[in-house]
């Protein structure tokens, strides 16, 4: 049983009984003694109101109304709101922006160090402008769940980037690159990549990329994403 199956199961056991004992609890988990006092300990720093009566008669009890104050959540899923969060600020359409920065500040201290350390590397690869009034969003499509887990990987490992691609003018490419950046213009979302086949920075449209998947080629090289010259892809076709 591994540690957070444990822990739920503990959880399940305080709740079930008003009065339980260490060792009825390490029979229940199949666990030593010595590991069930470090889970109660862990417990509590979760957050969990765990009282302990030694003596006759005594046991542990979980106060019925303490619940679960720390996160469970991954870098990804912390990276999925705080970019949502900045693409909304960005926006103007955040109205409560202090309360949202607070709530994520506690999510932060939550994670493990090196978990902070993946998710500060993430937000320094991300950019958010302002999209052009020009730009056709008829075609606009649902991006694909798996993307972000996987430039997740590709981007914290420096690993390539494999996806087919369907450009504005419905022509359909399979391309292997190096992800550099991530760039909102909201309601648009882009890759910014090094194509190795090209030589150059491109832009891929997120909702048109499909089938996302890491190539385990030797670590790709971090690029000077140019954004102060030309933050938004947009072209003026009429040119």
């Amino acid at each position: 049983m591994n540690i957070r199956i444990r822990h739920d199961a503990l959880v399940r056991s305080l709740r079930r009984n008003a009065t339980t004992t260490v060792d009825a609890l390490a029979d229940e988990v199949g666990a030593s003694r010595r590991t069930v006092l470090r889970d109660i300990s862990a417990l509590r720093d979760e957050g969990y109101v765990i009282h302990s009566d030694v003596g006759r008669g005594g046991g542990l009890q979980l106060d019925p109304q303490s619940m679960q104050t720390t996160t469970r959540l991954s870098v990804s899923e912390v990276f999925a709101l705080l970019i949502s969060v900045a693409a909304m600020r960005a926006a103007q359409q955040l109205p409560f922006s202090d309360l949202a920065d607070a709530g994520l500040a506690k999510i932060e201290k939550a994670l493990p160090s090196d978990k902070v350390r993946d998710l500060r590397r993430f937000l320094d690869c991300l950019h958010i402008g302002k999209l052009s009034p020009r730009q056709d969003l008829s075609d606009l499509r649902p991006m694909d769940p798996a993307l972000l887990s996987a430039f997740e990987t590709a981007f914290l490992q420096r690993l390539h980037l494999r996806f087919d691609y369907c450009d504005a003018q419905a022509r359909k490419t399979q391309r292997k690159v190096e992800p550099q950046a991530l760039l909102i213009l909201q309601p648009l979302w882009y890759l910014v990549a090094w194509d190795p086949a090209r030589d150059d920075f491109r832009h891929f449209r997120m909702d048109r990329i499909s089938a996302p998947e890491c190539v385990a080629n030797a670590p790709f090289r971090w690029r000077h994403v140019p954004f102060e010259d030309d933050v938004c892809p947009y072209r003026d076709l009429a040119r």
